[in-house]
């Protein structure tokens, strides 16, 4: 760690006691920014990376609703703006009892990131609620929906702030939501992505993330002259992620044999590919994101409880889960195995420990801030679609979702190449999604 990083962590981890994982995503970045500011003395003079990891705005509010049997209950909301240098803030959702200012204070910082790497318009921001929506019914959810935009409504705007969904909030949420802004504001507006196809949704919204990786994965292998088809690999998760990396992968010829959950994995050596992908989605609405259920369905898959699907030997392995799921040992076993890639399909789901395990063997190493980044760049194409007034094709967004990850790999691969001939996609990462932005802060000046 050089000086500037260990001063600057000092600093950050005493002005935001206990924000562990906003301090992992600040570590994480600091070390590429370290070596910007040794090129770019501007930047550090004008201290653009200690203004960027501050939000330009927090607004936390009182959420109270009915249940159904009319007991009133009381969550916490948060909107986290944390950057507009350039366009409105733009980021998820994300009901979910773990929530609280510091995973949001990370997942807007690396938004910020994100949202500079596919090129669009989009400042960043992230928010959400302590709530959980499992087990509610659909009048409970809608009222504390229409309770949170009560307040949220104040803050956002089509040219402001864009919220879309994010872990808790699909397209049911963003329904009651968007109705109850409608309401207030006496206006229709692209205000949040996420929505209904009827109504100014685009379409592959769903699956944009888990395909974004994907295609991020392929550029990645092509500078090794590997392709897709034939590769084994290890997924974990079993949300919206994980359904649509193995969505493309099956289309692509690549063999998903791994998916999990809070409850364990499951090992499909016959691949999850046709039937089996459809029937994550039907799986995933009535189980709660476990993956035991999926085991019984299909003959021949194994269900290990409790564990992680790392063990397996695969060609490529992708986090798709959560935070901080993927460890050292997990690293270990899979440079054992000789896996030749990982790349983070969830937002910063490898600890600091393995993701240098990774690097240091030679395996090619996607960060989530740029692989990630395909929600977050169709979610740009629905905004751009709703200024319009008009609706693309499948074909159309998928074709414009495939240029924007190139064009993010491209990026990453430029800022990233070393004189050794190795290709840090990190670094690359952080110092593409960084320029963006402070260039642009630069120009606007202290504000």
């Amino acid at each position: 760690m050089s000086d500037y990083v260990e001063k600057l962590m000092t600093e950050v981890t005493a002005k935001n006691p206990g924000e562990v994982e906003f301090h992992q995503a600040v570590e994480e970045i600091a070390a590429s920014v370290d070596l910007i500011y040794q090129q770019y003395p501007e930047y550090r003079s004008a201290k653009i990376f200690e203004r960027m990891i501050e939000p330009e705005r927090v607004i936390m509010f009182r959420v109270p609703w009915l249940d159904d049997q009319g007991e009133i209950h009381i969550n916490r909301g948060y909107r986290v703006e944390m950057n507009s240098a350039i366009g409105p803030y733009k980021g998820g959702l994300r009901f979910h009892p773990s929530v609280n200012l510091s995973s949001l204070k990370f997942l807007a910082l690396e938004q910020t990131f994100k949202n500079s790497l596919t090129s669009l318009p989009l400042g960043a921001g992230k928010g959400g609620s302590d709530f959980n929506p499992k087990g509610k019914s659909d009048l409970e959810i809608m009222r504390f929906c229409q309770s949170f935009m009560n307040e949220l409504f104040r803050y956002i705007g089509s040219c402001t702030d864009v919220p879309a969904g994010d872990i808790g909030v699909g397209g049911r949420e963003i329904g009651y939501l968007f109705g109850q802004y409608k309401k207030l504001k006496n206006e229709f507006t692209g205000v949040l992505t996420g929505k209904g196809i009827e109504w100014g949704g685009s379409l592959i919204r769903p699956e944009a993330t888990g395909f974004g990786v994907v295609y991020f994965i392929e550029e990645m292998l092509k500078t090794r002259g590997e392709v897709l088809k034939g590769k084994r690999v290890a997924i974990s998760g079993f949300g919206n992620v994980a359904w649509g990396v193995a969505m493309k992968l099956d289309e692509l010829g690549a063999k998903v044999i791994t998916l999990s959950g809070p409850d364990g994995y499951v090992y499909d050596e016959a691949g999850v590919s046709g039937e089996k992908i459809a029937s994550m989605v039907r799986l995933r609405a009535t189980n709660n994101d476990v993956v035991a259920p999926y085991a019984d369905l299909y003959p021949g898959v194994e269900f290990y409880q409790g564990k992680r699907p790392w063990e397996v030997p695969c060609d490529i392995a992708i986090p798709c889960a959560i935070q901080n799921e993927f460890h050292d040992q997990d690293a270990e076993a899979l440079v054992k195995n000789q896996c030749m890639c990982v790349c983070e399909g969830a937002n910063m789901p490898c600890t600091l420990d393995a993701i240098q395990i990774i690097q240091h063997s030679g395996v090619l190493c996607g960060p989530g801030k740029a692989a990630n980044a395909g929600g977050v760049a169709v979610s740009g194409l629905e905004m751009s679609q709703n200024a319009m007034k008009m609706m693309w094709s499948r074909e159309e967004v998928n074709r414009r979702l495939r240029e924007i990850m190139q064009k993010i790999h491209e990026t990453c691969y430029k800022y990233g190449q070393k004189s050794c001939g190795y290709v840090d996609y990190i670094h690359g990462a952080n110092m593409g999604g960084f320029l963006k932005v402070a260039n642009a802060m630069l120009d606007q000046g202290v504000v």
